[in-house]
Formats: structure tokens, sequence, C-alpha cells
């Protein structure tokens, strides 16, 4: 009796693992006002993922000269803010509504986001959400593709022009600060060349580090 209760027990913790394991949420944004213009983040449970932006090249303009390097790259997030991305998508069935305001205000950009797992899926499309935790979830996942594309412009500029580093490295600092740049920790291999990297300034190096110990707390 107790070998069938244990075979019982271990199926149900396989089955919850299962169901965590194949569920996926995934945003997908665009601003035709911005560079980029569009990106998606797709997040697994456990803080893994995958981000891609598409590189805006202005009508003229050479696409080597534009700012932002096509991103197209597996990424890891914390797996605190992973989960409270799914335990949104949760409180929300499964994001299985209408979420936007439908109200005029000022243009954001389009967020749609997206969630699939064996206890249901859904998709919302919002500009400014009427509800408070998707439009603060919105900000959030905003503010960590940030840091992505700033990861991929330090990778950039490292090997085209060093010097630009100065000044990239000085945005990216505020940025963490005031919150327009979450989740550090997804850049942390780029931070952590320039940190021990003799060839660029010591400005950089020095706000590299700092960036570093705000991604560890």
């Amino acid at each position: 009796m107790k070998r069938s209760w244990l075979a019982v027990l271990l199926a149900l913790s396989a089955s919850a693992g299962f169901a965590q394991s194949t569920a996926v949420f995934k945003i997908d944004y665009s601003n035709p006002g911005l560079d980029p213009n569009h990106w998606t983040l797709t997040l697994n449970p456990d803080g893994t993922g995958h981000f891609h932006a598409d590189r805006a090249d202005p009508a003229g303009q050479p696409p080597a000269q534009t700012k932002s390097p096509l991103v197209d790259r597996d990424i890891r997030v914390s797996a605190a803010f992973a989960g409270s991305v799914f335990l949104a998508a949760e409180r929300h069935k499964f994001f299985n509504i209408d979420c936007d305001n439908h109200m005029k205000v000022a243009f954001e950009g389009w967020k749609r986001l997206s969630y699939a797992g064996p206890d249901g899926e859904g998709t919302c499309e919002f500009n400014f959400a009427k509800d408070k935790e998707i439009q603060e979830l919105g900000v959030s996942l905003v503010s960590v593709a940030n840091t992505l594309i700033e990861g991929a412009r330090l990778e950039s500029l490292l090997h085209h022009d060093p010097l630009g580093l100065d000044k990239e490295m000085e945005y990216l600092v505020t940025a963490a600060q005031d919150g327009r740049a979450q989740q550090i920790v997804a850049i942390r291999g780029v931070l952590e060349h320039l940190a021990d990297d003799e060839n660029v300034l010591d400005r950089v190096r020095k706000r590299a580090r700092m960036l570093l110990a705000m991604a560890g707390n």
C-alpha cells in the first residue's frame, strides 16, 4: 500500500514539474518611433528565455550607422523575476482578457502578452493597461528589454568604438538606478568583461563593477 501511495506522489510531482517546464510566456513589443522598433522576449519559469530585437534602418541611412545592433540570443533573468511574471499570468486568466484601457493616452508602444501552458493560454494587447498590475508588468518587461539592448550595444562598442563605451555606461548606470533598465544580471557577461578589460577607460571599468554589484542585489 505504501508503495502505491509513493507511486502516486511521484507521479503528481512529475506532472507538476512537467506543467511548469512547458509553460511559456512571451511579450511582443512594437513602437515605430523607437530604435529598435520591434522586439520579442520569451521566458520560461526558471528564468531562461530568448530575446530578439529587430534593427531599425531609417530611410536613407546605411544599416551600419544605426545605433541598435540586431539582437537574437538566449538570455537568463532571475528566477524571482520570472516567477513574478508567471504569477501575474495566473492571476489574470493567463491574459485571456481585454487588458487595454481604450482611452486616449500617450502612446507607449503596443505590448502583446501571451501565455501558453497545460493550465491555460491567452493573449492580450495594450498600449496602456486598465489593470495596474498588468501595466506595471509591461513597464518592467520593457525595462528588461532595455537592459538586453544596452548589453548588445556595449558589445558592439567594445569591438568597434571603445571610446563610445564611456557615454553608454554612464547612461546605463543612470537607467539602472531609476528603473529604466532592470535585471542587469541578464548582461553579466559583458559587464564582467568590461570590469577586467585594461584596454577600456577606467571610468568604464568602475561603472561595470558598480552595475555588477547592483546585479548581485
